[in-house]
């Protein structure tokens, strides 16, 4: 398997959990402040790893151009 499927079905994962995460916070499925704070953490590290990845790919498809 080559390393931009591995990373596109990564990317499509975290895309899911992402959305999913988004949706139990933004219909009040969190029980309470920690749990919140939990989510949101979750949250802003799939968006980080994400926008990583994605920088990666986009260097790796400017060094295949090259």
């Amino acid at each position: 398997m080559e390393d931009v499927d591995i990373a596109s079905k990564l990317q499509r994962f975290m895309k899911d959990q992402l959305s999913n995460l988004t949706s139990v916070v933004t219909s009040g499925g969190v029980d309470n402040m920690e749990d919140y704070k939990y989510i949101l953490g979750q949250i802003r590290t799939y968006e980080y790893i994400l926008q990583e990845i994605s920088n990666l790919l986009n260097k790796k498809e400017l060094n295949a151009d090259d």
